[in-house]
């Protein structure tokens, strides 16, 4: 079995683990392509345009599925990346959390990038699964770059300007970038407050996960052998992960089984 995820840079690695976690036994493909980032504030033509150069790559490696694991991405390319690889390859986009913080009663926030905050898409999702629920979107100008770079300092000063825009009464939190999920435990500590009830992270990586492993008939099977091997395309070319990766705990992860480097 092998599962394959693209996104522009190392925010595929949340939904990686996830995969990793679920089938130890699947070998991944990490198609990315950090040359072009960012993503967000390009005109969706050339977002669909880097999107699809991704899936190509990490198609030609003949993965089971193909998880799109950008927001950005599925927002603007998702269609055009179905269009070309299925039926062939099942494709499974992104979507951010909102449906199951909505259902647990809110009021949440929906951190996200600039170009995804106030935007049709996040609006309508807002509008199918959380009409009556407080809502408030939060824009994270650098947060994912900052990710991307593991620049801890900036990190810090992207959480804690979007922090000051969260309402302190916020039970929910969803995270509307791939990106954010390796920093949760930072977003987390910024938003809550001490004295107060916990607030709840929403990602989407281990749903994506799963639903990849459905769309191709497979069952999880945490407890197999961990024999999977791990190939990083980096614009199309076979490489060694980025030094990034290792500063979170997920692409760590990724790298501790033996998975096979090019």
């Amino acid at each position: 079995m092998k599962i394959a995820l693209m996104d522009s840079g190392i925010g595929l690695l949340a939904a990686a683990a996830a995969v990793h976690r679920l089938r130890p036994d699947a070998d991944i493909v990490l198609s990315s392509a950090p040359d072009t980032m960012p993503w967000g504030p390009r005109t969706p033509e050339e977002v669909t345009e880097r999107a699809l150069a991704c899936a190509r790559a990490a198609a030609a490696h003949g993965p089971d599925a193909l998880i799109v694991a950008c927001n950005t991405a599925s927002v603007h390319a998702l269609d055009a990346i179905r269009a070309e690889l299925e039926p062939a390859l099942p494709v499974i986009g992104t979507v951010p959390a909102i449906k199951p913080a909505a259902a647990d009663g809110g009021p949440f926030a929906i951190w996200a990038t600039p170009a995804t905050t106030g935007s049709p898409y996040q609006r309508g999702l807002i509008h199918d699964f959380a009409s009556g629920v407080d809502v408030t979107e939060v824009p994270c100008p650098g947060l994912a770059d900052a990710v991307e770079r593991a620049d801890t300092d900036a990190i810090e000063i992207a959480v804690k300007a979007a922090a000051a825009a969260t309402p302190r009464t916020v039970r929910g939190l969803v995270l509307g970038c791939t990106h954010y999920e390796l920093v949760a435990d930072r977003i987390r500590a910024a938003v809550e407050d001490p004295a107060g009830p916990p607030v709840e992270l929403y990602g989407s990586a281990e749903a994506v996960a799963a639903q990849a492993l459905r769309r191709i008939g497979a069952a999880p099977a945490p407890d197999a052998e961990p024999s999977g091997r791990l190939t990083v395309l980096l614009s199309g070319r076979e490489t060694e992960p980025v030094a990034a990766a290792l500063a979170y705990a997920e692409g760590r992860s990724l790298l501790s089984v033996g998975a096979a480097r090019p």
